[in-house]
């Protein structure tokens, strides 16, 4: 499953980076690539990332990791494609910002990285490509320094539930019950690649507990009915901008806020 999925990220990786989800142009021109959950979930975390360590997990083409140097922070980014890293510094070089890439998979982060950090960041896109998340709190807990935080933004699993068919359909577990293997012809980006990956379900009662047994403290779980991101990929927004998916008028959970701190 593992090299699965590695192939997949490393086919996505090479087709990303100038699209209508990826703006490289823009980035390298100063644009920032943080959403406005983001930049919340940043500040209630760990307030101004300036002079802070900062590890960006799964950071696939670096977008964020390269907009949190730019606020001042010394950003570590850890991605298991190759071909995710090496499109992630060379457009760090272009962006003439400094961040150290590391290749690892996020359940076994390396001993280098143990509690070098103040905040490690991941978000929108992260569990569902991981079959343990007993393993990926334990090795991201690792990685912090006593007091460091954990922020965590991800697709809500109940939202990860509804297909996007219409009429709208369950088609996806809410809880963990073994892998699902796809075929794709295209990315969550909308670029024509096709690939084959793996993905898993986690309750947000399982991810909690998951964090809680890594010695992780709880500080903020915080579940947002809309998303900065047209996740359903509807192509339609609210006239605000941001995107809601509603059966019978009532919109559903799209993404949640986790953070969480190290206490020793």
């Amino acid at each position: 499953m593992h090299e699965i999925n590695r192939a997949n990220w490393d086919a996505w990786a090479a087709a990303h980076g100038q699209d209508g989800y990826y703006d490289s142009a823009g980035l390298i021109a100063g644009a920032d690539s943080l959403t406005y959950l983001e930049v919340a979930g940043v500040a209630a975390a760990v307030g101004d990332v300036r002079d802070k360590d900062v590890l960006h997990v799964q950071c696939h083409l670096a977008f964020d990791a390269i907009s949190l140097a730019r606020r001042g922070a010394r950003v570590t980014a850890v991605d298991f494609s190759p071909v995710a890293l090496a499109r992630a510094a060379s457009l760090a070089a272009e962006c003439e910002v400094s961040i150290d890439f590391v290749e690892a998979d996020s359940t076994r982060l390396p001993h280098q990285l143990a509690g070098r950090f103040d905040l490690a960041y991941a978000t929108i896109g992260v569990l569902c490509w991981i079959e343990s998340v007993d393993a990926w709190m334990h090795s991201v807990a690792s990685v912090l320094r006593p007091g460091g935080r954990l922020l965590l933004i991800d697709g809500h699993p109940l939202i990860g539930m509804v297909s996007t068919d219409n009429p709208l359909v369950m088609d996806y577990p809410y809880a963990f019950d073994g892998p699902h293997e796809y075929d794709s012809d295209s990315s969550y980006a909308g670029v024509a690649v096709a690939t084959r990956n793996v993905q898993y379900a986690h309750s947000l009662g399982e991810i909690v507990t998951a964090a809680v047994g890594a010695g992780l403290k709880v500080l903020r779980l915080e579940e947002h009915l809309e998303s900065p991101e047209d996740m359903m990929l509807t192509g339609e927004s609210d006239p605000d901008g941001r995107y809601r998916l509603r059966v019978t008028g009532q919109p559903l959970p799209m993404l949640y806020t986790l953070i969480c701190e190290r206490s020793s």
